[in-house]
């Protein structure tokens, strides 16, 4: 945990931004993985770790905006608890170890609301997005727990959303622990990148690194020579010469701060020139596009910068023709790059994911596209100095959209169907860095992992 001033701090901003009403905020509980006392690995709830701190399953936090009253709600170990755990400090010792002096047994919190609903006061809470949790505010609230989602406290959104976009020092120096751990992944990850080798043993490796050094894994890791599958969580192949290996991966540190990094390695340790010309203009949408963002500059509008610099890059090898601008406003570019340049984050990955995409990276004025590709970007909002964000553009290539855009013609003026059978082997490359906006610019964070095709070479020999 930090100090008890942080979350104090943080319970007070909230205070000021809803007057009214009571915030409630479930923690998780663990979860049986397959039979009830054979549990997942626990992880808590984020907006209940930023409020409240503490990891331990089976609490539950309140915020009385009309009282200034913050409450925690949990049960003290039996016996039996302790037998198998060992001796656990009490509620009321966790409790101030957050700034909160009231606490109460989780049996008395659905009383607790009961009494506010009876008065008819606004009870705020978040989405939830575990079944556990949707049936504990069904049950506390007297609501169909199916509904939880949709009866969320948009205010209550908002307001986080508000709080958590912004990193605080102590979060920005846990997110740098997250990108140390995650070098450490990646720059193994990129030595054991040999023929013969199976992805699993890379993958397993890299996992035990994040295990050792901090919280483990901040979303399962994406290895794979089948890059053209953005999310490929598959590890059953062995590694051959003129294969790409797609490596996306990050840590948590111990407070649950993450990191997230990808890194594309010839198998072997050495770029092929086709490799080399197709890596070359991921780098370079990935560089430049770290180069302009600063404040006031939209997330869009660098995701669009990049899409240009590779359709261009495209063009140049034969692979795209026509008008660039044409090509990226009708979206062809997404024959290669299906995908948005990057997300927040902080305590979740995907930070805040949960509260909703729309809340957290468009507003009124800003919209989702419905286009391809673009519909994918998840946030389109300006950066602010505090933010924090992944750069990640990439190429690939999609046997099955190929095809399928090839039979219906689609983006014949700007595509070059003919030339991309020689380009399949190569599957996909993705690069992606986590950035600071600051006041004036931006700070890429961490150590630096090896990305120019100089360097991984050099780090594989």
């Amino acid at each position: 945990m930090f100090k008890s001033e942080v979350y104090t701090k943080r319970r007070e901003e909230l205070h000021k931004k809803l007057r009214t009403g009571l915030a409630l905020f479930i923690g998780n509980t663990e979860a049986p993985l397959n039979y009830p006392a054979n549990t997942y690995h626990f992880r808590q709830d984020s907006d209940f770790l930023y409020f409240f701190g503490h990891d331990i399953p089976g609490f539950a936090g309140l915020m009385d905006f009309d009282s200034g009253k913050d409450w925690i709600f949990g049960n003290d170990t039996d016996m039996e608890d302790i037998i198998w755990m060992g001796p656990q400090p009490t509620v009321k010792d966790l409790a101030l170890k957050c700034g909160i002096a009231d606490t109460a047994p989780m049996m008395k919190l659905e009383e607790v609301i009961k009494d506010a609903l009876s008065k008819k006061r606004k009870v705020h809470f978040l989405p939830p997005y575990r079944g556990e949790t949707k049936m504990t505010l069904g049950l506390i609230l007297k609501e169909n727990p199916c509904q939880m989602k949709t009866l969320a406290s948009v205010e209550l959104i908002k307001a986080v959303i508000s709080m958590r976009s912004i990193k605080e020092k102590i979060e920005i120096e846990e997110i740098e622990k997250a990108v140390d751990i995650a070098y450490e992944m990646h720059v193994t990850s990129m030595k054991m990148c040999k023929q013969g080798v199976k992805e699993q043993d890379i993958f397993g490796t890299i996992e035990g690194i994040a295990l050792a050094k901090g919280g483990g894994t901040s979303f399962p890791i994406i290895l794979s020579v089948n890059g053209q599958t953005l999310h490929n969580h598959a590890h059953g192949n062995v590694l051959k010469k003129g294969k790409m290996m797609v490596t996306d991966a990050g840590a948590e540190t111990n407070l649950h701060y993450a990191s997230d990094i990808t890194r594309t390695t010839p198998v072997g340790g050495k770029f092929s020139q086709q490799q080399k010309d197709i890596y070359e203009i991921v780098l370079k949408a990935n560089t430049e596009a770290i180069k302009v963002a600063k404040p006031g500059i939209s997330n869009r509008d660098l995701h669009f910068m990049a899409c240009k610099i590779i359709a261009t890059e495209m063009k140049e090898l034969g692979l795209m023709k026509g008008d660039v601008d044409e090509a990226v406003a009708a979206g062809a570019h997404a024959l290669f790059m299906p995908h948005g340049l990057g997300h927040m984050m902080g305590l979740d990955v995907h930070d805040m994911e949960a509260l909703g995409e729309d809340y957290i990276g468009y507003n009124d004025e800003v919209k989702r596209s419905k286009q391809f590709g673009t519909s994918f970007l998840r946030f389109a909002l300006p950066y602010k100095p505090g933010h924090v964000f992944t750069v990640e553009p990439g190429c690939y290539f999609i046997p099955e959209l190929i095809d399928m855009w090839k039979a219906e013609g689609k983006f014949k003026d700007f595509i070059n169907y003919s030339k991309l059978a020689a380009f399949l082997p190569i599957g996909g490359i993705r690069i992606e860095d986590d950035v600071l906006i600051t006041e004036k610019g931006n700070k890429v964070l961490g150590k630096p992992i090896p990305k120019t095709v100089k360097e991984v070479e050099a780090t594989c020999s």
